[in-house]
């Protein structure tokens, strides 16, 4: 299980955003002693503002190589969680180079970092489901299959899991004993992330304004999982490299089960029966932009090694979600260590 981090001296870069903030509340929870590096949240409010855990939280460019390497040797982390990157789809379109600059050599800088940090024995880069060359088919991807990426977005990730392989055969040899492996995770929900350009967080602000929410290509079809799901699967990876168990610094998909798959149209239906006020509109997408209709993931890579599973289902995954906004906006609280707690029993049970 992930009480290896209790003690554990845990270094994340990206820890302002959505998942990096959920990550930083779990091992909190856990007892793992935290360092973050990031950017200022981009939206307001944000998920990482609203919960107090901030004692060793640095704000700084992942570019900056001075800055980085300073923060991680400071840290004398013995695991890092690379989480920093530019996430958004239709962003990548509107600002390539900084797509490029964030998620390629955001994560050379972070390489280039650990390379000079001998107290890091583990490193867990997230990229996405995104990185494989989508031929659009039903067939769930598997780890050993092509790289690529139609848009920026897709394509720098894909560049960062050549390159994450590329420094593991020059730099890191055996003799080092730091074991990295890449995690791949798309369509992650949960409560606490107001991007822009993403299916729940767009029915919430909507309907936290009393206004229906547009949505285009309500057939794309994707894996969608909630947050503590995925993270537990980060942290299970860590866990065994942590160990110094060299058979898994590879790469791995972390998803529902392909049974779970569901469009957009089913996931926004899900919604709606746990928050009545969403109202939904639905049509095609108007700007030029291309978004793959369909794609899926093979996750019996990490069920059988890794004896990772998803714990909530999607429906599950939705409730939770909704139940999280629910409570924020109408009694202005959080449910984020109450679900914690909750999921954690529940995997642990699983």
């Amino acid at each position: 299980m992930i009480e290896i981090y209790r003690g554990k001296k845990v270094f994340i870069t990206g820890h302002t955003g959505f998942k990096g903030s959920w990550l930083w509340a779990i091992l909190n929870h856990i007892g793992a002693e935290c360092t973050g590096y990031a950017l200022a949240p981009h939206t307001e409010p944000a998920h990482f503002s609203l919960f107090p855990l901030r004692k060793a939280s640095f704000i700084g460019d992942i570019c900056n190589q001075e800055s980085l390497t300073k923060r991680l040797q400071d840290s004398e982390a013995e695991v890092v969680f690379h989480l920093a990157a530019q996430p958004l789809v239709r962003e990548s379109y509107k600002n390539p180079r900084y797509t490029y600059e964030t998620n390629v050599i955001g994560t050379l800088c972070l390489l280039e970092a650990v390379r000079n940090t001998p107290s890091i024995k583990a490193v867990v880069i997230i990229t996405t489901d995104k990185v494989y060359e989508n031929k659009e088919w039903d067939y769930p991807y598997r780890e050993s299959d092509e790289l690529g990426g139609y848009d920026m977005y897709s394509s720098s990730k894909a560049c960062a899991e050549i390159l994450v392989n590329s420094y593991k055969r020059s730099f890191f040899s055996p003799e080092r004993m730091l074991l990295i492996a890449t995690a791949r995770a798309g369509n992650v929900i949960g409560g606490g992330d107001w991007s822009t350009d993403r299916l729940i967080p767009d029915m919430v602000k909507a309907t936290s304004k009393g206004k229906p929410v547009f949505i285009r290509n309500p057939k794309s079809v994707r894996p969608w999982q909630h947050v503590l799901d995925c993270l537990y699967g980060y942290l299970l990876l860590g866990g065994k490299l942590l160990e110094g168990k060299k058979e898994f610094a590879r790469s791995w998909n972390f998803s529902p089960y392909s049974s779970e798959t569901k469009n957009v149209k089913e996931i926004t239906e899900i919604a709606s029966k746990y928050w009545e006020q969403i109202r939904v509109e639905y049509g095609e997408a108007t700007e030029d932009y291309h978004e793959a209709g369909l794609l899926r993931l093979d996750n019996s890579l990490a069920t059988s090694l890794l004896k990772w599973k998803p714990v909530w289902d999607t429906e599950t995954a939705i409730q939770k979600t909704i139940e999280w906004y629910k409570v924020f906006y109408q009694r202005n609280s959080l449910l984020t260590e109450t679900q914690i707690a909750e999921f954690l029993q529940k995997a642990i049970t699983k």
